[in-house]
């Protein structure tokens, strides 16, 4: 376990505080949107849940935001490298989607802009970029922009085209990994340092160093819980693996088994139902008379 003095904003609990402050997720949208007009018109959300029907999976947004033109920002700090993100991120653009109409509103022009940001310490695509920006065209005339308003952004912490962008994006992404009094100083930027001032309000305070604790043990006691069931799981499967096989040696004595019913047994996992075949194939002179037992 990591203290709360050492994490960097690459951790989802640092990055969460921080950005849940509007000022800093301000400051860190006007930098990757290189945009200093951008004002927030609502708090910062975090964990934000979004689910459309019960039976359906839910997605909880890290950080959540409107700006004065009714522009939504999704800001997502991603530091495990998975294979689904990129259509994790079409997901989370329809269900945002989703939620942005009321009931019997038949006017699509109405749906906000939106811009999904995912932030990660690894390069998704491969291509060496700090930043790459997607936003939907025409196959066949490339420079034809669909313009429906959506936008998503990856971003890479360890970029290697410095000359290609904005030198205060490629300072802030360094400074996600660092997150450091000296990397914050480097950066000569005031956004940058703004940002790494509620950091260290964050890391200075005894309600936040609570939280934290209080977010781990609860981590170690899930952990602990998940290894128990598994326990629990793993012995239940291993006594209905040794039952099945206890009817199959008994049966072979009779000649092969089909294959069918090999499987089906095999397959099954219920302790009671075992029991029950287990007591056919003992009372049983045949395989044929076994299975006239479990259909009787």
């Amino acid at each position: 376990m990591k203290t709360l003095q050492e994490l960097t904003l690459t951790s989802k609990f640092l990055f969460d505080q921080t950005m849940d402050i509007p000022e800093a997720h301000e400051a860190a949208l006007q930098i990757i949107l290189q945009n200093e007009l951008i004002k927030l018109l609502t708090p910062s959300q975090t964990e934000k849940e979004i689910r459309t029907m019960p039976w359906l999976r839910s997605i909880r947004l890290d950080v959540y935001a409107m700006d004065q033109d009714n522009t939504l920002y999704n800001t997502e700090m991603q530091a495990e490298r998975k294979g689904d993100l990129i259509k994790r991120s079409r997901y989370y653009q329809g269900l945002i989607d989703s939620s942005l109409l009321e009931p019997g509103n038949v006017n699509f022009n109405k749906l906000n802009n939106t811009c999904i940001i995912m932030i990660t310490p690894f390069d998704l695509f491969g291509e060496g970029k700090y930043q790459y920006t997607f936003r939907s065209y025409c196959e066949e005339k490339r420079e034809l922009e669909l313009g429906d308003g959506a936008v998503r952004i990856f971003l890479n912490t360890r970029g290697t085209n410095n000359k290609e962008v904005n030198k205060e994006l490629v300072d802030f992404l360094h400074y996600i990994e660092k997150t450091d009094d000296e990397s914050a100083e480097a950066a000569n930027s005031e956004r940058i340092r703004l940002i790494h001032e509620c950091v260290r309000k964050i890391k200075s305070s005894e309600e936040m160093g609570v939280k934290y604790m209080q977010l781990w043990e609860e981590k170690v006691y899930e952990r602990e819980e998940g290894r128990e069931e598994g326990k629990v799981i793993g012995e239940a499967v291993g006594k209905a693996i040794g039952k099945a096989e206890a009817v199959l040696e008994i049966l072979q004595e009779f000649g092969e088994v089909p294959e069918e019913l090999k499987d089906c047994i095999l397959a099954q996992q219920d302790i009671t139902v075992l029991n029950s075949w287990l007591k056919a194939a003992i009372k049983a002179d045949s395989i044929g008379e076994f299975e006239k037992l479990l259909l009787g």
